[in-house]
């Protein structure tokens, strides 16, 4: 009787995306809930490691699945943006990662602080971005997230510091966040995210020195995709053990390509740090699709084959989906839904970002200085003329 009332109202309920599917399937006997076991972490100078038994309900796993699936058809919107030459410079695409992104956001708040380096389009969004903010950054249009001055590499967001350029450099800076939230007495904390590449650079060791010392309520996570630009982690690493690197600090080795998995194990982690113990390191193993950057073809240095075995046994998005299907927590109907709505969502916002203006010249010097610029010093600077507008 149920199976008859949903069919009904299926038909004749006109629909909007996932409320109006779940609306129109309220009838349906969903599972709320279900319990689902994980990889376990490897632990470094911890007495024991994240639950492997973890609970997830229904309207939990569509918010993944809609956010993972949104950053997924963004990236691929960037790329073909980019192959038409609308999008230029420097642009590293998320596709593959989207389970670390979305699981780190949901291990912690939004008036917690975040901070990583160029490959920053999916936090943009988990941060609270918006799709056309980002698509219209990528295009470098006045409506922007950074009104078109930073592009692919610069993108923020209250309590989200970039998208940062220079490798590594992110990560002292992150716990500089994270000593002001110590110093100024707010349960606040600061994760720190670089990748595989950057993790032998000095400063991030020198950075782990002072977070241990200082104990900072600093979350420092190392995103191995497996390569850094073209070189494998064994042939740039003598250690690929990431999550010991910081010694004294302690750290987990997290599956990065489930979502369950990240978002656990940032809990623990932010526990750790609100608890007054001091930093943690983790790592997560997780996967890119496309090259480093658009400039990469990303196959002189890895098959294809290797790329597809990937996707087809340790998708993300299709391990979400799969757990959610077999558990009875959401149709083939409604998830089908979600992926039309993401798709309409991204063509909306790569039309607003491809007819919005661009910022005009005299605004090029505006947003630089917090409060008055400096004095000026002539012949210093050939845009001198133009004023600046904090």
């Amino acid at each position: 009787m149920l199976t008859n009332i949903s069919t009904v109202l299926r038909t004749c309920v006109q629909r909007n995306g996932t409320a109006a599917v779940a609306s129109a399937r309220s009838y349906a006997d969903f599972t709320p809930q279900a319990s689902f076991e994980i990889k376990k972490c490897d632990i470094h100078k911890l007495d024991e490691a994240p639950a492997t038994e973890v609970v997830m309900t229904r309207e939990e796993g569509l918010k993944y699945y809609r956010t993972m699936q949104t950053i997924r058809r963004m990236e691929l919107k960037a790329d073909q943006l980019y192959k038409q030459k609308i999008i230029r410079g420097f642009c590293h695409l998320y596709d593959g990662q989207e389970a670390c992104a979305v699981g780190i956001e949901a291990g912690i708040n939004l008036t917690d602080h975040l901070i990583t380096a160029y490959r920053a389009h999916g936090y943009t969004l988990t941060r609270g971005g918006t799709v056309r903010e980002i698509m219209a950054e990528l295009t470098g249009r006045r409506g922007g997230i950074a009104k078109g001055k930073g592009g692919s590499m610069h993108m923020y967001t209250k309590n989200f510091y970039g998208g940062n350029g220079i490798v590594g450099a992110q990560v002292p800076l992150g716990a500089g966040v994270a000593l002001a939230c110590k110093y100024q007495g707010r349960n606040e904390l600061c994760v720190s995210l670089y990748g595989d590449g950057a993790a032998n650079q000095g400063q991030i060791f020198e950075t782990y020195n002072m977070a241990a010392l200082w104990k900072l309520p600093a979350i420092f996570i190392c995103e191995n995709n497996k390569y850094g630009m073209g070189t494998s982690v064994e042939r740039a690493s003598a250690s690929t053990d990431y999550y010991k690197r910081g010694d004294f600090i302690p750290g987990l080795r997290v599956d990065g390509m489930d979502i369950l998995c990240v978002r656990e194990a940032t809990k623990y982690a932010a526990d750790h740090c609100r608890s007054g113990k001091g930093p943690i390191l983790m790592e997560l193993q997780t996967y890119r699709y496309h090259g480093h950057s658009m400039s990469d073809p990303g196959v002189s240095y890895r098959t294809r084959d290797e790329i597809q075995e990937v996707r087809s046994k340790s998708d993300p998005i299709s391990m979400l989906k799969d757990r959610m299907l077999s558990n009875n927590m959401a149709s083939v109907d409604e998830l089908k839904e979600i992926d039309v709505s993401v798709r309409k969502e991204i063509e909306d916002a790569a039309q607003f970002a491809t007819t919005d203006p661009e910022p005009p010249l005299d605004e090029l010097c505006n947003h630089i200085f917090y409060k008055e610029p400096p004095m000026d010093v002539r012949g210093t600077n050939i845009w001198s003329k133009l004023k600046s507008i904090s």
